[in-house]
């Protein structure tokens, strides 16, 4: 059988770091990036006697992720212990939600190759994080850092509605998303801000029963979540088709081999031992206190493209890449607000900005210039001042030198020739040197008048107006 005739269900648990500026349970700092073990106090680092406290933003933020992904909040909550051993988790049990999470279900909508669809949520809970393991690099053992333990999590729990890589790949990115829109979390994939376990399992066209899924711990880039579903998909199938069955089973992703590997058998609820945390009293929340949080929810992305539309008439193709990062929409309104011209400020975003982006493999939030930076190159092109040639090179060096575009322009000498007589000079030169073309332009081969203009632009560097080139050779040519 091939893989057309299986179908693949997917579900992915995503772990969102919160932006609180102290942890769930302490008051210690949740900044990332300190010296070992200089974050945490005996709460964190589970002294005997040391009891947690509640932080308030913590189910503030949960609320909002709540509100935003279209959840029912519950005002009746609770804190459970999850018991496991591990080395990073100083308490030997974690403290998070079982039977009575703080939101349930809602839905996010997203937009694929085959149109909308609704990706339920089964569940959003808080829950504390792990220390991290320091692994020696030459195999002489581990060292823990409890810096990260007790920072503050959501879990945002998905149904198993997802049944293509793509499908995955637009949720997880729709999610990030709205949590960055609503200002609960950073979302920095790269310092593990934002993570997910992916579950994976397949079933027979027309089966109703679900496969036996495998889970992929603790995932946190958009290429390697991919590749590993694609590749885990491959697996099963294989394992299936030789008559062989998929083991419930905890995988490990290696990005650099591009397989998956066993870990351990697959805990279920019953392992853990969950039961109420003695040491915390319910969560109690009005409907006053719910309203408030949703009253005073952000613009979503959702409703910010629909804008974009309406208010700068960007294609939805254009309002969907512009909105898909808060930092990116965010910046292209800055700049919309000082050169009032939206499709330019758009075309330089999704195209060059993008790109360079892309090639050095950085994030919207690390474009190192401003947005009136952006606005200051496009008021350049718009007067005249120089060419959309040379602006590429003016944005590149931007990049590369952070200084300003009239800057970069005065000290390389770019400014564009408009003064009549050089360009005059110019245009006279290439046809001279080109009488073939000017008998194909008479003929009616538009061609030949790009071609013309293409060495003028070359002549000058790049420097000529275009518009004035395109005037001179049709005259001269008439």
């Amino acid at each position: 059988m091939a893989r057309e005739d299986y179908e693949v269900v997917i579900g992915l648990e995503v772990h969102a770091e919160l932006s609180t500026k102290t942890k769930i349970f302490c008051s210690c700092p949740t900044e990332f990036g300190g010296k070992p073990n200089t974050h945490c106090c005996p709460v964190c680092m589970a002294m005997p006697g040391a009891l947690p406290v509640l932080n308030e933003k913590v189910v503030e933020y949960a609320v909002k992720a709540g509100l935003a992904t279209n959840c029912e909040i519950s005002m009746d909550s609770k804190n459970d212990r999850k018991n496991y051993f591990y080395p990073d988790l100083p308490k030997s049990y974690q403290i998070s939600q079982f039977d009575k999470p703080l939101c349930e279900r809602g839905y996010v909508e997203i937009e694929t190759s085959e149109g909308k669809k609704k990706i339920g949520l089964t569940r959003i809970h808080i829950e504390e994080d792990a220390g991290k393991l320091n692994h020696d690099e030459y195999g002489r053992g581990s060292l823990v850092d409890l810096n990260r333990a007790g920072v503050p999590l959501i879990e945002i729990v998905s149904e198993p509605d997802m049944r293509s890589v793509e499908e995955a790949d637009v949720y997880l990115k729709k999610l990030k998303s709205i949590l960055e829109y609503i200002e609960v979390s950073d979302c920095k994939m790269q310092e593990g801000s934002l993570r997910a376990d992916v579950n994976v399992s397949i079933r027979k066209k027309g089966q109703k029963e679900y496969g036996t899924r495998t889970e992929m711990k603790n995932m946190n880039s958009f290429r390697s979540i991919t590749r590993a579903i694609e590749y885990e998909i491959e697996r099963q199938i294989e394992v299936v088709e030789n008559g062989g069955k998929i083991d419930q089973e905890t995988l490990r992703w290696d990005e650099v081999s591009g397989k998956t590997f066993s870990m351990r058998d697959k805990e279920d609820a019953q392992d853990y031992r969950y039961f109420p945390e003695p040491d915390l009293v319910a969560i109690k929340l009005s409907k006053e206190y719910i309203d408030n949080i949703r009253k005073n929810l952000p613009e979503l992305p959702e409703s910010r493209k629909e804008r974009y539309i309406e208010e700068y008439k960007l294609t939805e193709k254009e309002a969907r890449m512009i909105t898909s990062s808060k930092y990116l929409s965010d910046f292209f309104e800055k700049g919309v607000e000082i050169s009032n011209n939206p499709k330019a400020i758009c075309n330089w975003l999704l195209s060059d900005v993008a790109r360079i982006l892309n090639e050095q493999e950085k994030e919207p939030d690390e474009i190192p210039f401003m947005p009136e930076d952006l606005a200051e190159l496009v008021a350049l092109i718009e007067n005249g001042t120089i060419s959309t040639k040379i602006a590429k090179d003016v944005l590149e060096k931007m990049f590369e030198t952070k200084e300003k575009p009239n800057k970069i322009i005065k000290d390389n000498g770019w400014v564009q020739i408009s003064d009549e007589g050089a360009i005059k000079e110019v245009v006279q030169k290439i046809l001279d040197a080109n009488p073939q073309s000017i008998i194909d332009y008479k003929n009616g081969k538009d061609k030949a008048l790009g071609f013309l203009v293409g060495q003028a632009m070359k002549e000058t560097k790049g420097k000529a107006n275009p518009q004035m080139l395109n005037n001179m050779f049709k005259e001269a040519m008439k």
